[in-house]
């Protein structure tokens, strides 16, 4: 049967990664999950220099790969594995290497076009815009990409006023109208979680029955 394939949405900062992963935890007790980060598909940019690739949009449209995307998810979707890029964020380049994803029965993506794209996002059966506000965003990704993405405080600063702030109004930031759900981070707490979960579970429910069975195979946390 076809995998169930979530998409979870929101500007830089909002905390997608964070819900996807909890979602991953609860729902791993009993599907098989497989999470897929649209960071992967970010354009190999390894042809330009150092500072000019420092200097490149991220937060357009076009920086990403979406033709692969498009491809990687639509094979998941048929029960194919794909091959994904692995993406390197201090060097702004793709590292050559892959990561091998077997399609799962919930398939969980996200990125901050993961609603944009009109091929990519009628893949998914459904779509969950996270919504947070500007000041707690950006306070976020200061965090983040200090620590984890070696980051100055002035260069995360100046990206943001010179093309986040205006690609979020412009393209991501409608796509919260077009998603099933919107959710906010500070409101998304183990209650909100677990009425997500249900809603997914009883999906689940009619696409995967649970029969004698296949009853074995889900509570082994694996595909049918």
């Amino acid at each position: 049967m076809k995998p169930y394939m979530i998409a979870v949405g929101g500007g830089s900062g909002s905390g997608k990664t964070t819900i996807v992963s909890e979602l991953s935890k609860v729902l791993a007790n009993e599907f098989s999950v497989l999470v897929v980060s649209q960071d992967n598909y970010y354009r190999d940019l390894s042809h330009l220099s150092p500072d000019k690739r420092s200097n490149e949009n991220f937060d357009h449209p076009d920086s990403f790969n979406h033709e692969l995307m498009l491809e990687h998810l639509s094979s998941l979707k048929k029960g194919m594995h794909v091959e994904s890029p692995i993406y390197d964020f201090k060097t702004h380049a793709q590292t050559g290497k892959t990561l091998s994803l077997q399609p799962k029965q919930v398939i969980l993506f996200d990125g901050i076009m993961s609603l944009h794209f009109s091929g990519v996002k009628d893949l998914f059966d459904l779509t969950v815009f996270v919504d947070v506000p500007d000041d707690v965003r950006i306070l976020r990704r200061l965090q983040r990409d200090t620590v984890e993405r070696g980051r100055t405080i002035s260069g995360i600063i100046k990206q943001y006023l010179t093309t986040v702030r205006d690609m979020h109004s412009e393209f991501v930031l409608p796509t919260k109208w077009e998603a099933d759900l919107i959710v906010g981070w500070q409101s998304f707490n183990n209650r909100s979680i677990q009425k997500l979960v249900a809603l997914i579970h009883s999906e689940m429910n009619i696409r995967f029955p649970v029969s004698a069975e296949n009853e074995d195979c889900l509570k082994n946390n694996l595909p049918s």
